[in-house]
């Protein structure tokens, strides 16, 4: 896992000295689900956490990059926002408490596929009645590696998420496609789904 977060590390610097804050597709997909108590877990630069703060959420966000969560509590303090970003090692870390929206764009990829299953599970288990959860991964058909270790990572396959959301209400379901360097693709499943009261 250090190996990812030293590639992240040395993209969330290079953002940070250019000031590339601009929300990607998937965070902009995520804006109108956004409400009261947000885990935004593996939140990166922390873009979605900072703008569910200027909406008026209440914001824990969590990374393993020290770059990124000095960026976020300095500019949530900068705006007076009601968000708060912890070092986290993901692996490791045990989500507490209840959260109206949890987030986790662009994460379980990242892990082998018992932890990829097991943290979302744990994401499920702690949305609120009537609460969002927003998960987008990179699936089966992305043939860009660069950013893995060799046998540290889960391709979900096309439908998968969408599956594992049984009994909720599906608000959102998306494939998207991207080129990525030397010819290769990123592949990306993103589910929204509100966790019905009786779920």
């Amino acid at each position: 896992m250090a190996d990812t977060i030293g590639f992240f590390d040395s993209q969330f610097k290079r953002q940070v000295a250019s000031h590339d804050f601009v929300l990607n597709p998937f965070e902009q997909a995520a804006l109108p689900y956004l409400k009261g108590r947000v885990l935004d877990l593996g939140c990166g630069l922390g873009n979605l956490a900072l703008e569910a703060g200027r909406r008026g959420c209440t914001v824990l966000a969590v990374d393993a990059s020290p770059v990124a969560v000095e960026r976020i509590n300095r500019d949530a303090a900068e705006g007076k926002l009601n968000v708060c970003a912890i070092v986290g090692d993901i692996d490791t870390y045990e989500i507490s408490g209840s959260y109206d929206t949890a987030v986790a764009i662009g994460l379980l990829a990242f892990f082998p596929r018992q932890k990829a299953l097991s943290l979302l599970a744990s994401l499920q288990a702690h949305v609120s009645a009537n609460g969002c959860a927003i998960i987008n991964s990179l699936i089966e058909g992305t043939t860009y590696m660069e950013m893995f270790q060799e046998g540290h990572y889960t391709l979900f396959g096309r439908d998968e998420l969408e599956q594992r959301f049984s009994g909720w209400q599906c608000c959102l379901s998306r494939h998207d496609a991207f080129d990525a360097p030397n010819g290769t693709r990123k592949v990306f499943s993103t589910i929204i789904a509100c966790r019905m009261a009786d779920a």
